[in-house]
């Protein structure tokens, strides 16, 4: 049985945590390095409720995706939902390691493992990390279809691929285009609209795309746009990474058990979709004054 500290070393091989941006907050968070671990859980989010399916598992490392203090902190008090999350790992003996920006921009990376999810086929990085000499590392990745579709048969492709959320999928674009290029990029990434552009893609699917953004974008091209939930865009990398690390596992014989959290932490729980109804009938103001302007 591995100790702690051998496995981290085997995570930061895999991301390493130099790749990430320098606004990130990426490692371990906490944990005892000479601690033995046979359970692993990976999971998107370091919230209460995957701490508690770790105790429940009996795991020894959580490895999430987000990162648990993005932006420091003063206090891990147990009245703070954070805090709360560091007692319980620590009470219970469990490690917390995060890959961010340094998974982003792996290879393979998030953006990879959203693209098997969409079953595309990658093509190059979106945005080349210009340290890797072999041109696969890098933000987002540009894909093909194996065959050309709709844009609504696309957005469906996604609908029923990605895991299902209170959002779903939203869709930008002429339902009939054909879609034969796609770009992605998981989690947020309006911030790469003008790299998409350049790609020349048909589509780009990614999340948290906000209004003033995506209006811009439909006005500059008829790229089409597929927004999901953040959360569902950035999950299938549990799955890829969990298999990284069994590898690594089984090359050391180290014999982990790795498990992926299927618990959907997606902060939006419901979605009502808008009801058309009878526009308001326009209402009539009379003024007592007269405004004196010309008729």
């Amino acid at each position: 049985m591995p100790r702690l500290s051998e496995v981290l070393a085997a995570l930061d091989a895999l991301w390493p945590p130099e790749r990430a941006e320098e606004w990130d907050a990426v490692g371990t968070v906490c944990g005892d390095p000479d601690a033995e671990v046979n359970r692993v859980l990976f999971a998107v989010d370091p919230v209460q409720e995957i701490a508690d399916e770790a105790i429940a598992l009996g795991a020894q490392l959580i490895v999430t995706h987000h990162p648990l203090y993005l932006r420091g902190t003063t206090t891990v008090a147990a009245s703070t939902f954070k805090g709360r999350v560091v007692h319980t790992l620590i009470k219970h003996d469990i490690a917390l390691h995060v890959a961010h920006t340094n998974a982003d921009s792996a290879d393979p990376g998030v953006s990879d493992a959203l693209a098997g999810a969409l079953d595309l086929r990658v093509v190059r990085p979106l945005v080349p990390d210009t340290t890797d000499p072999s041109g696969r590392r890098g933000l987002g990745r540009i894909c093909e279809l194996d065959r050309p579709e709709t844009l609504a048969e696309f957005a469906e492709r996604a609908a029923k691929r990605l895991p299902a959320t209170a959002q779903g999928i939203r869709v930008a674009g002429d339902p009939d285009a054909l879609i034969r290029t796609v770009a992605v990029s998981g989690g947020s990434g309006d911030s790469l609209f003008a790299q998409v552009r350049a790609a020349g893609v048909d589509a780009y699917v990614t999340a948290d795309l906000r209004h003033h953004p995506v209006s811009e974008a439909v006005q500059h091209s008829p790229l089409a746009l597929v927004d999901a939930a953040h959360w569902a865009t950035e999950w299938p990398w549990c799955e890829q990474a969990a298999a990284q690390l069994d590898s690594v596992s089984d090359r050391h014989g180290w014999g982990l058990r790795v498990h992926v959290s299927h618990r959907v932490t997606d902060p939006w729980s419901s979605h009502q979709s808008s009801q058309p109804s009878e526009p308001p009938a326009p209402s009539l103001h009379h003024s007592s004054h007269s405004s004196g302007a010309p008729n």
